[in-house]
């Protein structure tokens, strides 16, 4: 068995003192006895404007932020989901939404572009976004083999998506990294569901890290960072607040489980379609 950690945090416009609160949780990660350690989305930055991403955008394993994610993998020996990071794309006006995983070496060992962009305006709130206008998409589904089985990376707003999942699953994943920054409203209303409702349709553990909180640019994120197995069980999670979550990733128990409940196999999308 392996633990995994996912981190919680409520980030702001600084890099350096992000960096300095991750680095703390990462500690206490490693001290409970985590070998995966899952940063959320946005860590390093959560910008007054939206531009403020683009403005600190690093190019591709060069860079402040990058250096502290292999840096503190190395340190702890740690395979580490870097969150979000913002990466130069090939519109200067855009970044891609990098989610990078680090080997505990200290490389990198994939690199995952946020497909989906968070496009909305919730009418309750009043809330819009338009990542799109700051962030060029991504276009491929990512699986990569680790010492903890297969991992799939997957930001955020592709939680809404079963697809990018149902094709991690067709590539054998075992446990899903969510790193996310889900808005409260929308985050009460739906988070919790969609996260188990993934974990349980691809039989895989679900490592969802949030931005949870207050945040000075006047955002409030959902936080409820959970870990779940495949049974749709949520073995850990920390509702409100920053912290770490830690929990044991049981492979044995995952094969066990798919061998006697094989959902997977039972797939029939080949049927004809009769729209009537």
């Amino acid at each position: 068995m392996t633990k995994v950690a996912a981190i919680q945090m409520a980030s702001g416009p600084n890099v350096q003192a992000n960096l300095d609160e991750a680095e703390k949780f990462i500690k206490i990660a490693v001290l409970q006895g985590a070998e995966l350690v899952v940063l959320p989305e946005n860590f390093a930055i959560m910008g007054m404007s939206e531009t403020d991403k683009v403005d600190i955008a690093e190019v591709y394993k060069e860079g402040l932020i990058q250096n502290f994610l292999s840096e503190q993998a190395a340190k702890h020996g740690i395979w580490l989901v870097g969150g979000t990071i913002p990466v130069q794309s090939r519109d200067a006006r855009k970044v891609s939404a990098a989610c990078l995983l680090f080997n505990d070496a200290g490389a990198v060992a994939a690199r995952y572009d946020k497909i989906h962009l968070f496009d909305v305006t919730l009418a309750e709130s009043g809330e819009s976004y338009t990542e799109s206008e700051t962030i060029a998409s991504g276009d491929e589904v990512v699986v990569i083999e680790t010492p903890f089985g297969r991992l799939g990376l997957a930001v955020c707003y592709d939680l809404r998506f079963p697809e990018i999942f149902r094709a991690m699953s067709d590539s054998g994943v075992d446990i899903i990294a969510l790193p996310s920054s889900f808005t409260s409203l929308t985050g009460k209303a739906h988070w919790e569901t969609l996260i188990r409702a993934r974990a349980i349709e691809n039989l895989s553990y679900v490592v969802a890290a949030a931005q949870g909180g207050y945040h000075v640019n006047g955002r409030e994120t959902h936080g409820d960072s959970m870990i779940v197995d495949p049974w749709g069980m949520v073995l850990n999670r920390l509702p409100h607040g920053t912290g770490v979550v830690v929990s044991e990733v049981d492979l044995g128990k995952l094969k066990k489980t798919r061998k006697l409940f094989p959902a997977l196999e039972h797939r029939r999308l080949n049927c004809k379609i009769n729209f009537g």
